[in-house]
């Protein structure tokens, strides 16, 4: 068990008993901030595969991904037990007999103990929530809302498209219908200090959000975000920055929610800044020492 905080992983074998391997998937091959219905270029920071730049390609059947996704995994999956994710873009955002072939095809499989789904809150109409409350039914369903930050001016920066009520009213809807809430939340965004990164760990936490994602700034090359960067408009945290931000929040969070990441590894082919982040088990270790010695504990600061 992780002394520090409520690690995704340590929830998962409380929940089924043993450790489930995500099978990174895809469904849909865009998003209303990409056709022009939210606007063109997608957020600031994202690549060209939507986010899913580990995930199968959209062109295949969901039943041919899970196949290769499982055997892209299979040496580190000796239990045969997955989560099918769908991944990239937006996976809400895509014709409806789509999504329901691809959540059905992963629900039909018993090596499959849960679903999670990455999208935007704005892309939730109501025949897709009434086909997440079926599918939620049957299988424990995540979903992931890409919030990022609730500061207005980052809002605006990162194109998200969309203001904070329609988040707030897309988990309150999720809840509804039996999903867990799992929130992304960016550390590092150009233009935000200590204090905005706690009010955005605050309107999660207000908003009664399941889970967390907490993700390092990637700047990525050929995003517009790297362009920003090139000019030197911005600078990326140093590994001990970002450290210490997260043991911050991470004490300003509710002690029940459980944290799904805590750092991430932008794909290093096309990871321009910060370099540090490309070694994930180093960024790990590190976390761990210095959260022993703060003594980091989830909640130590919640209200």
């Amino acid at each position: 068990m992780n002394k520090h905080y409520r690690s995704f992983n340590d929830y998962i074998k409380e929940r089924f008993g043993r450790k489930l391997y995500k099978l990174s998937l895809s469904v849909s091959n865009t998003c209303p901030n990409r056709d022009g219905t939210v606007g063109v270029g997608g957020c600031i920071f994202c690549s060209g595969m939507g986010s899913g730049d580990f995930a199968q390609s959209a062109s295949l059947d969901v039943k041919t991904q899970i196949s290769l996704a499982k055997e892209k995994v299979k040496d580190k999956c000796k239990n045969g037990s997955y989560i099918a994710y769908f991944q990239s873009f937006t996976s809400t955002y895509c014709d409806h007999d789509k999504l329901k072939n691809a959540l059905y095809c992963a629900l039909e499989d018993e090596s499959i103990y849960a679903l999670s789904i990455a999208t935007r809150p704005d892309t939730l109409p109501n025949d897709v929530l009434s086909l997440l409350n079926d599918a939620a039914k049957i299988k424990p369903l995540f979903v992931e809302l890409g919030l990022q930050s609730s500061k207005e001016e980052s809002i605006k920066y990162i194109r998200r498209g969309y203001d904070n009520g329609v988040y707030a009213k897309a988990a309150e809807e999720l809840h509804k219908i039996g999903a867990e809430v799992v929130t992304h939340m960016i550390i590092g965004l150009p233009g935000e200090d200590l204090c905005d990164m706690l009010a955005t760990a605050k309107f999660i936490s207000d908003c009664k959000s399941d889970g967390i994602k907490l993700q390092l700034l990637h700047v990525l090359r050929g995003t517009d975000l790297a362009k920003d960067f090139e000019k030197g408009l911005f600078q990326t945290l140093t590994k001990k920055e970002y450290i210490d931000i997260i043991g911050t929040v991470i004490e300003h969070l509710p002690p029940d929610m459980v944290i799904h990441r805590i750092t991430g590894d932008g794909p290093k082919k096309i990871l321009i800044s910060p370099l540090w982040s490309a070694d994930k088990k180093d960024v790990m270790n590190s976390v761990s020492k210095e959260f022993d010695r703060r003594n980091v504990v989830q909640g130590k600061f919640y209200k």
